[in-house]
C-alpha cells in the first residue's frame, strides 16, 4: 500500500490538522472509573463500535487546562455544553464520562454516560422556562434540545447519573440498565478490548471497525484541505486503543493491531510519511519554534502499531491552528 496513493496533503495545513488530532484529548480513581465503565457496557447498545472514557475532574486541576480547553474545544462540544447548560448541567458538574459510538445514518451516532452532580428537581423547573417538554423515557423524563430524530437529549438517571444522545439511544440506553434491552456487554471480544485498553490515565479508550478511521478522521480539521482514503488507510486495522496521561506533561499512547504483521509495516510507513509532512509544514510556517510533535515515536511490533508522544502543555498551549 503505497504512501502517494493514500494522501494528498497541503503542507502548510497539515500543522493544524495533526494539532486538534493529537491534543484535543488532554481537553476533556481506578475503581471509580472502572465503576463507570462496567455501567456503560451494561448500558450502551451491542452496536457500539467505539468507547472513551474520561476524567474531567482530574483534567481541571491542570494548570493550563482553561486556555488549552478554550484553544482546542471544537464547535461540536461547545454546543453541547451551550444545551446542557440551560438545564442548570455545567462543565464542572461533570466528573467522569463515557461515550460511545455506534454506526447509524451517514456517520457515527454518539451517546453518553456521565457521573457527577445532577438535579432532576431543578432541571425540569428550567427545562419549563425554556419551554423544554419532557419526553417520557420509561420512568424518566427526557428533555430534547430539537425535534430532529439526531437531535441531543439529555436524561438525569439519579442524582449522581446522567445520559445524553438521539431520544432512539436513550431510550436503548433505559431499557438496557433495566433489563429489558440488550446492551454492549454481551459482546465478548469488545469487552475484552475495552478491559486490555482499561487505564488510570484521566483519558483512555477503544475503537473497533469503521470507527477507527472515524476517530482519525473526526479530529482533522480543514477536511477540504486534507485529502486521505482513511477507509483504505484503515481498512486492515482490526483495534485500536489509547490513552492521555496528564502529569508534568501530556503523554498520549496508542495501539493499532492489525490483521496481518505486513499491515502492520504497511501502516507505520503512512504514519512515518504524515510525521514527515508534519514536520515540513512547522518549519515552515513555525521557523525556529520548538515542534510539540517532534517527539512523536512510531514503531511496529509484530502486527501492532505503537504510536507515543511526550510534548509540554505550554508547547501545546502555544500550537499554531
Amino acid at each position: 500500500m503505497g504512501i502517494k496513493s493514500l494522501f494528498h496533503l497541503n503542507h502548510a495545513t497539515w500543522q493544524a490538522a495533526t494539532s486538534l488530532l493529537f491534543l484535543f484529548f488532554c481537553l476533556v480513581s481506578s475503581a471509580r472509573a472502572q465503576d463507570i465503565v462496567k455501567e456503560a457496557l451494561s448500558s450502551f447498545p451491542p452496536q457500539t463500535l467505539r468507547l472513551e472514557y474520561s476524567r474531567p475532574a482530574k483534567l481541571r486541576e491542570l494548570p493550563d487546562y482553561q486556555s488549552l480547553r478554550k484553544r482546542y474545544a471544537g464547535e461540536g462540544l461547545r454546543s453541547l455544553e451551550a444545551s446542557l447548560s440551560k438545564l442548570g448541567i455545567e462543565e464542572e458538574s461533570i466528573d467522569e464520562l463515557v461515550l460511545g459510538w455506534q454506526a447509524g445514518g451517514t456517520g457515527m451516532t454518539l451517546e453518553g454516560l456521565a457521573g457527577g452532580h445532577f438535579n432532576p428537581g431543578d432541571m425540569a423547573r428550567r427545562a419549563s422556562i425554556q419551554k423544554l417538554q419532557p419526553v417520557p423515557v420509561s420512568d424518566f423524563k427526557a428533555y430534547c434540545f430539537g425535534e430532529e430524530l439526531t437531535s441531543t437529549c439529555v436524561v438525569a438517571l439519579d442524582q449522581t447519573r446522567g445520559a445524553f444522545g438521539p431520544l432512539s439511544a436513550l431510550t436503548a440506553l433505559v431499557d438496557a440498565r433495566q433489563g429489558t434491552g440488550p446492551s454492549l456487554s454481551s459482546d465478548s471480544r469488545f469487552t475484552a478490548l475495552v478491559n486490555d485498553a482499561h487505564s488510570d490515565a484521566p483519558i483512555w479508550g477503544a475503537a473497533i471497525g469503521q470507527a477507527v478511521a472515524d476517530w482519525f478522521k473526526g479530529w482533522m480539521p480543514g477536511q477540504q484541505e486534507v485529502e486521505l482514503d482513511w477507509s483504505k488507510a484503515f481498512q486492515t486495522v482490526e483495534s485500536l486503543s489509547y490513552s492521555v496521561d496528564t502529569a508534568d506533561k501530556a503523554r498520549l499512547n496508542m495501539k493499532l493491531n492489525c490483521t496481518t504483521v505486513q499491515d502492520a509495516a504497511n501502516l507505520r510507513q503512512v504514519f512515518s510519511g504524515l510525521k514527515m509532512f508534519q514536520q515540513l509544514a512547522w518549519q515552515n510556517k513555525n521557523p525556529g519554534r520548538p515542534n510539540p510533535f517532534e517527539s512523536l515515536a512510531i514503531d511496529a511490533r509484530d502486527r501492532d502499531v505503537l504510536l507515543t508522544l511526550t510534548t509540554a502543555y505550554t508547547a501545546l498551549e502555544g500550537a499554531a491552528l
